[in-house]
């Protein structure tokens, strides 16, 4: 049972909404809220959601984080987070990324899921996601947490919608029959002005991308939800998130879903 009340959690929807709309920062919501718990995480996120989709966003997909094993081991937690993706963040490939929408942004290199033409009620296996899945691409994922100093709780960057910020989507578009054999490992390799800054597999994700696909499914099913047709799922960051400045060019490159780029200006 949630410890905060309906106008509380109103009130702290706000306050992330507002800092994600105007590009400031603020105080952790924990900072205060001793017993900020995962229930009431995800109730302010969604919350926060909605604020946007008043506002004219739409919702066009899902975000997975903390899907690398080792990372959820050291936080000592055993399932992944997730947060919703807007039509407000979503960007091409070779698109600028603009330093004056964000706070203290970072990169990170991602696999990106499209569903096909039918949503996906969980609880599902990953033999079964692969039916609903129309393409499958590369991509760039920029995180910006709205917390001072980057300091945050887990509860924190969930009520922060998993820091979601912008994605940038590759123009290779894969069908899952080209890449199904092979996304387990996929190189990728992130370079910052022609520099490599991070180099990993896709297997770092959840293991496997689909995993991670198949955890947010079923994630969502827990609350009687389904991902919706034509969503774009981002699987989760393959490395390290990498800090990005205006001037910068960032290009992730991979084994098999071709090349992603943008610039960062002011």
């Amino acid at each position: 049972m949630s410890g905060l009340s309906e106008q509380e959690l109103l009130a702290l929807a706000k306050r992330v909404d507002d800092a994600a709309m105007k590009c400031e920062e603020i105080v952790k919501l924990s900072a205060t809220l001793d017993d900020l718990d995962w229930e009431d995480a995800y109730t302010i996120q969604r919350l926060s959601m909605q604020r946007r989709f008043e506002r004219g966003e739409e919702l066009v997909g899902m975000k997975m984080g903390l899907t690398s094993k080792a990372k959820m081991k050291q936080v000592n937690v055993d399932s992944p987070i997730y947060g919703h993706l807007t039509s407000s963040m979503q960007r091409s490939s070779g698109d600028d990324l603009l330093m004056s929408e964000q706070i203290h942004p970072r990169v990170e290199p991602e696999i990106a899921f499209i569903v096909g033409d039918k949503s996906i009620k969980g609880p599902i296996t990953a033999a079964q996601a692969w039916d609903y899945i129309d393409g499958v691409c590369a991509a760039i994922e920029v995180i910006d947490s709205r917390y001072e100093k980057f300091q945050f709780t887990l509860p924190d960057v969930v009520a922060d919608n998993a820091s979601s910020t912008k994605f940038f989507l590759g123009d290779v578009v894969r069908k899952p029959e080209e890449v199904k054999d092979v996304l387990g490992n996929i190189g990728m390799i992130m370079e910052v002005d022609g520099e490599t800054k991070q180099v990993g597999s896709s297997a770092a994700i959840y293991e496997h991308p689909i995993r991670s696909f198949v955890a947010l499914v079923n994630m969502l099913a827990e609350l009687d939800e389904e991902l919706a047709a034509g969503s774009i799922v981002l699987a989760g960051a393959a490395t390290a998130a990498e800090f990005v400045s205006a001037g910068q060019h960032i290009c992730l490159k991979t084994d098999a879903l071709g090349d992603v780029f943008l610039n960062v200006k002011e």
